[in-house]
């Protein structure tokens, strides 16, 4: 049976408007200046907030306006909630007067889908229920799916047959579905991150599942971010320095349908499940939306394909590990 799925990582944002560092500092000047912090739930995963401010009445009201915007942002892109607008699209294969952001993230994903040649597919959830419930089944075959269910999957997946404008979306094919897991934790991370920018945010480390830094630190320093195999992150095997860039960091090993560990979440649209060419797939880019859906597609490419995508690409770097360990960086130098 597959194991439940469960994102362990919390969700966190330090931020900070311009003339404050991130934490108060001790000294009398700043005595008075205490952070606003908010705990609760965000994208299925604990969240803390922590925001300095001048004016605790201001900072109060970002934090409730960066609360309610992720919440509306779930409303759309969940695809657990059977209340979402995804779900609803889902179940009846076509939507009229679709939400801006819906269309707009539709778009994002198009790029990808077009620049990885097909590896980045939205359209692939038909896939994902298939591996899902035939590892739910009593005894389940553990070699995977029969030869004739694959090809009949496989025949939902096709983001060219998603038509979408701002008002209308509709599948072509009877049966289709989207997930959008691939991408919408960058795209809500961007949304925050312009949630903030606008209301004098200089220095912040967003953290939505994906990484995206506004500024430096407060005393000019790059923002660290830690790359590790799994979500867990119980072993850091690289340290990257980022200013005003956005890190998402796919791995195999993050979640499989079946015990023996053979078929990971990462599914290639192409081919269903495979095995994996990385333990660890990073991308630093400009928006997490863009490094959340390429580190998704690099995770099922090859070396060379990966580096012709990164070299096309401004202000992006990859960082890898590969199947039997090592350690590979190219693109942009940090």
């Amino acid at each position: 049976m597959a194991d439940a799925f469960n994102r362990r990582r919390a969700l966190t944002i330090m931020a900070a408007v311009a003339g404050l560092p991130l934490i108060p500092f001790a000294g009398r000047a700043h005595a008075a200046i205490a952070p606003v912090t908010w705990q609760g739930q965000a994208l299925g995963a604990p969240a803390t907030l922590v925001l300095n401010h001048h004016d605790q009445a201001e900072a109060e009201a970002l934090v409730a306006r960066v609360v309610a915007e992720v919440r509306r942002l779930e409303d759309i892109f969940s695809l657990y909630r059977a209340d979402s607008v995804l779900s609803e699209l889902n179940r009846t294969g076509a939507l009229a007067a679709p939400p801006a952001d819906l269309v707009d993230l539709l778009g994002h994903c198009r790029t990808a889908w077009e620049t990885t040649g097909g590896a980045f597919d939205p359209t692939v959830q038909p896939l994902w229920m298939l591996y899902a419930r035939h590892f739910q089944a009593l005894g389940a075959d553990p070699s995977g799916p029969e030869g004739r269910t694959l090809t009949q999957a496989l025949s939902m997946v096709a983001f060219d047959s998603v038509r979408f404008n701002g008002d209308r979306i509709a599948f072509a094919k009877a049966g289709m579905a989207l997930t959008l897991n691939g991408i919408a934790q960058g795209y809500i991370t961007d949304k925050v991150v312009a949630l903030l920018r606008d209301a004098g945010v200089t220095s912040s480390l967003v953290e939505m599942g994906e990484s995206r830094a506004i500024g430096a630190k407060a005393d000019g320093s790059p923002w660290r971010i830690g790359l590790a195999e799994t979500e867990t992150g119980e072993r850091v095997d690289t340290i990257l320095p980022v200013i005003d860039k956005a890190v998402a960091t796919s791995s195999a090993s993050g979640f499989h349908f079946d015990p023996s560990g053979r078929f990971g979440h990462i599914l290639d649209p192409r081919q269903g499940a495979v095995p994996p060419l990385y333990r660890r797939m990073s991308v630093v880019a400009p928006s997490a939306t863009a490094a959340d859906a390429f580190s998704t597609a690099f995770s099922l490419m090859k070396e060379e394909d990966i580096r012709a995508v990164a070299a096309a690409t401004p202000g992006m770097t990859v960082d890898l590990s590969t199947a039997d360990g090592q350690h590979v960086r190219f693109g942009r130098t940090l």
